[in-house]
């Protein structure tokens, strides 16, 4: 079985060609990428951070009410804010907001229109299914290291292999939402003379509407999960102490800053889910 060894796939080889290609070539596209994307988490970090705890945690409390109308969880919302305050996590946790939050904002961008376009031309879609599970299989680490290469330490390689792991669910869950619109909705938004545009806004994005923020909640659980992973890359935010705690064998940070984290996704779990009458 030794020739099996002997003529292996350079895909190895491939790759880092590819990668020196792009450095090579690309160099101005990645700089400016990362230029957008270093803007858009500065500006994100001010508003976080700008008008203090206790008013941000006022202004999302009061959110989470016009969303739900449930005081429960507004107050839930309100006592986790205090509880991640009293932690002394709020400077990190505010920096993980702005990844979660710069995510949300790429992956929504790309995703809601792949997906829709992807539900009009089925093969396509097709095409698309083997290259999102191979996003989301893919172990995230792999992403990492054209992250370094592309973008250096910081926060930009953190989003951009956050924003390659968590696409795949926008783009998925729109598709799902936009396809299963039922054909009679359709050709009623036909008989009475509708565009093409006013059958997309008035009927498929309508009745998609429940996958579509289906697919917000699972794009924002899932950046959530990737604050540790983003932190060996220099990102700050909330992963920052679960690595050191982990380095250090260090129980009692591991687990007060693990703990701050489930809060943070409880808090954006309860406030994002929203159930819509189709």
């Amino acid at each position: 079985m030794h020739w099996l060894t002997d003529y292996k796939i350079p895909l190895g080889r491939w790759a880092q060609d590819i990668f020196d290609w792009l450095q090579m070539h690309g160099g101005w596209f990645f700089d400016g990428l990362a230029e957008v994307m270093g803007w858009l988490i500065d500006q994100l970090l001010w508003i976080l951070q700008a008008p203090g705890p206790i008013v941000i945690a006022v202004i999302v409390t009061a959110a989470s009410y016009w969303l739900q109308r449930n005081w429960k969880v507004s107050l839930f919302v309100f006592l986790g804010f205090l509880f991640i305050v009293n932690q002394g996590y709020w400077e990190e946790t505010t920096e993980s907001l702005a990844l979660v939050i710069s995510s949300c904002i790429i992956c929504m961008a790309i995703g809601v229109p792949i997906g829709i376009y992807a539900a009009h031309r089925p093969r396509l879609y097709q095409v698309l299914q083997p290259i999102l599970d191979l996003m989301q299989t893919l172990p995230t680490f792999v992403y990492l290291i054209p992250a370094i290469v592309f973008f250096g330490i910081g926060m930009v390689p953190g989003l951009l292999a956050t924003v390659i792991f968590v696409v795949p669910a926008s783009i998925r869950l729109t598709y799902l939402g936009v396809s299963t619109v039922p054909k009679p909705l359709l050709e009623a938004a036909d008989a009475f003379g509708g565009t093409g545009w006013q059958k997309l806004t008035k009927v498929e994005l309508h009745y998609a509407l429940p996958q579509i923020m289906a697919g917000l909640n699972q794009t924002i659980m899932l950046s959530l999960s990737m604050v540790v992973v983003a932190a060996l890359v220099g990102a700050d935010g909330l992963g920052v102490p679960v690595v050191r705690a982990l380095n250090q064998v260090n129980p009692a940070l591991g687990f007060e800053s693990g703990f701050v984290i489930v809060v943070v996704a409880i808090i954006l779990d309860r406030v994002l889910k929203i159930e819509r009458k189709r």
